[in-house]
């Protein structure tokens, strides 16, 4: 991007115009170099607590990676960011669809705030829509056009001039970024915006030549790797979480559940004894003492993995970030040869171990070495046969953690995660008030065998 200046008071001059009472409906401002990308992130987080929408459209896909990264991680699954290629941004679309599912089923400490808390009035308020583009998401039909309005589920919307042109997107706030490059025709307030910013030099230089399909693809890949390396990160996260509660429920739950099966497998036992004639009393002593003995075992088992657990999982936001930035650069299906994917998948799998235990140390020196080893194999840059490949196999694994995602949301046991984050929202402790009911029950089978 073109012009200088510093990036936080350029964001802060254009929060102004957008918010002055007496502004006009359209102004163009200067940018601020290369610091306008961390400076566009800013102001969609600005949007975001001051409840305004926000669309950003750029001349072309060749910022949407950049903005993407810059953008405050706990806030990405409220941004729809989507290159212009159809089959590319509908692939990009349901990796967002993904995410933001994700982060609501979760429901961590990274959804709080007013932002998240208008977004999930915004999905009730359109929940026949939000239903309907999940529906969609999951048939993962190529050929199928994405559900009309699905832009109106995220208050902040970054697309290529071509694609709000086509989708006819508009919000309270629009950012046009490169101004110069518009066709003079294209120099006007947006259509249904509050407050239109063209970001650039006044006088417009004309339309730029069409893009080359080399260049317009590797920008496809760059926005492909984007979006896989925020649905790694959304699954290693889920994934550590799980276990993190699940060693917490077998501490609090597991344990007691052993201690009431083994009392209620000898009071079963004690009125076998005392009517072995019924055969009724019998069987239920059996039953009985079989769940004790498969509850015992398994509270053993925890108990014994326990000991060499990791500490608590609770990431950084820094962590998540360095997570990211290693699965774009390492992952395995940017491979150049066989070679190449042995040696990022074993990166990729140390970050994984890495990301989960909250070691930074580990991540930073995994990214020294990935920067010390890597060699970029330029001959492959302009080859559109290999780079489609790339495409594809970003799209398989796309789609496979979306597949693990859903998996792991439709488990009785992220059932009872998800609603122990609900509970917690509204000041309660549902294991601990599980394990006070089980106490309760503990002490009333133990004063059937006094």
């Amino acid at each position: 991007m073109n012009g200088t200046g510093d990036g936080a008071n350029a964001m802060e001059a254009w929060l102004a115009r957008l918010l002055a009472p007496d502004g006009a409906p359209l102004e163009t401002l200067a940018d601020c170099g290369t610091a306008t990308v961390p400076a566009l992130a800013a102001l969609a987080a600005e949007a975001l607590a001051r409840q305004r929408s926000l669309l950003v459209i750029g001349p072309d896909d060749a910022d949407l990676t950049d903005l993407s990264n810059a953008l405050d991680i706990n806030l990405r699954p409220l941004c729809l960011v989507l290159p212009a290629a159809g089959h590319v941004s509908s692939i990009a679309l349901r990796a967002t669809l993904s995410l933001l599912r994700s982060r609501l089923s979760r429901g961590a400490e990274d959804t709080a705030g007013p932002a998240w808390a208008t977004q999930r009035q915004r999905l009730a308020e359109q929940d026949g829509l939000w239903r309907q583009c999940l529906a969609w998401s999951q048939r993962g039909l190529d050929n199928e056009s994405w559900p009309e309005g699905i832009e109106s589920l995220f208050p902040v919307r970054i697309l290529p001039l071509t694609l709000a042109r086509q989708r006819a997107v508009s919000a309270d706030w629009v950012v046009v970024t490169q101004a110069e490059r518009l066709a003079e025709e294209e120099l006007r307030a947006w259509s249904g915006a509050l407050r239109t910013l063209l970001l650039g030099q006044v006088a417009p230089k004309g339309m730029p030549a069409a893009e080359k399909p080399a260049a317009r693809q590797r920008a496809e890949l760059d926005v492909l790797t984007q979006e896989l390396s925020e649905l790694e990160l959304e699954l290693a996260t889920a994934q550590a979480e799980i276990v993190d509660f699940t060693r917490r429920y077998h501490a609090l739950i597991g344990t007691r559940m052993a201690t009431l099966d083994e009392l209620r497998a000898e009071l079963a036992a004690r009125r076998a004894e005392a009517d072995a004639a019924d055969p009724d009393m019998q069987q239920a002593a059996t039953t009985a003492r079989a769940r004790a003995e498969r509850t015992r075992h398994e509270s053993e088992r925890f108990a014994a993995s326990d000991r060499e657990a990791m500490p608590s999982f609770r990431p950084s936001g820094d962590i998540k970030k360095l997570f990211r930035k290693l699965a774009q650069k390492i992952h395995p299906d940017r491979a150049c040869d066989d070679a190449d994917r042995l040696w990022r998948t074993e990166m990729m799998s140390e970050a994984n171990r890495a990301y989960q235990a909250g070691d930074e140390t580990t991540l930073l020196d995994l990214f020294a070495r990935w920067q010390q080893n890597f060699r970029p194999d330029s001959g492959h840059e302009g080859d559109s046969d290999w780079i489609a490949t790339q495409i594809a196999r970003l799209k398989k694994r796309i789609a496979e953690i979306e597949r693990e995602l859903n998996r792991l949301f439709g488990s009785r046991l992220y059932e009872l995660f998800t609603a122990t984050n609900i509970a917690r929202r509204a000041k309660r402790d549902l294991l601990q008030e599980m394990a006070d009911r089980l106490d309760a029950d503990i002490a009333a089978v133990r004063a059937q065998l006094a």
